[in-house]
């Protein structure tokens, strides 16, 4: 196993050991690296430490990096709509239903299992749970997602979605009647003090959120929108517009959980419309849309046939 050392200078003294290793190691997600340091594979001093650790000058670390295992994770065929494909990168359009990577209580039927039967190539860094996963949907949004197929091009785009380089756009289908064309909601996103299971917008414990909407189409009660983030918090479309009181048509977590009946709606209608990023090895921009879903298709040919 790899391993790196390095001496806390002055400039990094108060750190947290999670953010340092994350700083130090710009191909290394955060989570993975905290997920490292439970695995008792960062020593500080010699010693164990917690994630929350805050560096001393002159700090001793070390940094063991496990070689990607082989997948135990069972190969599982099912239907993948892909719409991108070279010998570096997979761009799928995931559909609604389908987690992106095994976790505790499903370990099956995921979007890896589908991907480790299609395609023997996929890069390694994120290990045996998620190989080739560069960044995720929730289990219930539809849309475009990036899979790696090498870990240089794993590295390349794990940098493009932390320095924000990448396009984000979404689409979807909220609550009520929004009253602006256009607008943006500059609002921090952390964990619901209350509830700890959601995210909030709150000034403790959070960070920078910003999502920018634009009103597609009106429908009474309504809201066609399409929005395109700055930054990616978690559920942060979902949190941000139901703050604004426009919550997501479908989700339970944040909106309203009473729908009218003639809709049909089973899941938050929201939709990865078009994500955008430099090839890893080309470095040329590629900008790739998947098709709305035929439920969020049938929910808007509902709302025409209703209001219009």
């Amino acid at each position: 196993m790899p391993k790196k050392n390095y001496i806390v200078s002055e400039a990094n003294k108060a750190l947290r050991i999670d953010k340092f290793l994350s700083k130090q190691n710009d191909n290394i997600s955060r989570s993975y690296i905290q997920q490292l340091i439970n695995d008792k594979k960062v020593t500080v001093n010699g010693n164990n430490e917690k994630s929350s650790y805050k560096l001393k000058l002159d700090d001793k670390v070390q940094l063991i990096i496990p070689q990607a295992k082989k997948p135990e994770i069972e190969p599982m065929e099912m239907e993948l709509n892909v719409i991108y494909e070279d010998n570096d990168i997979i761009v799928i359009n995931k559909q609604a239903g389908l987690i992106v990577h095994p976790v505790p209580g499903n370990w099956d039927n995921t979007l890896v299992n589908g991907l480790m039967a299609y395609s023997d190539d996929l890069s390694g860094i994120n290990g045996v749970k998620r190989p080739g996963i560069v960044h995720r949907l929730d289990k219930d949004t539809s849309g475009a997602l990036v899979v790696a197929k090498n870990d240089q091009s794993h590295r390349q785009l794990v940098k493009q979605f932390q320095k924000r380089e990448t396009m984000k756009i979404y689409r979807t289908i909220v609550k009520g009647n929004v009253p602006h064309d256009k607008g943006t909601i500059d609002a921090p996103i952390g964990r619901d003090p209350i509830e700890r299971k959601r995210m909030a917008v709150t000034k403790n414990n959070s960070k920078k959120a910003v999502s920018y909407f634009t009103v597609l189409q009106r429908f009474n009660s309504h809201t066609y929108l399409e929005v395109k983030l700055e930054t990616g918090r978690t559920h942060q479309i979902r949190v941000h517009l139901s703050y604004m009181g426009y919550p997501v048509l479908g989700d339970d977590k944040y909106g309203r959980k009473k729908l009218k009946k003639n809709l049909y709606v089973d899941r938050q209608l929201l939709h990865a419309y078009i994500l955008g990023f430099y090839h890893p090895r080309t470095n040329k921009w590629l900008e790739l849309k998947a098709a709305l879903p035929n439920d969020f298709l049938k929910t808007l040919g509902i709302l025409g046939a209703l209001y219009n």
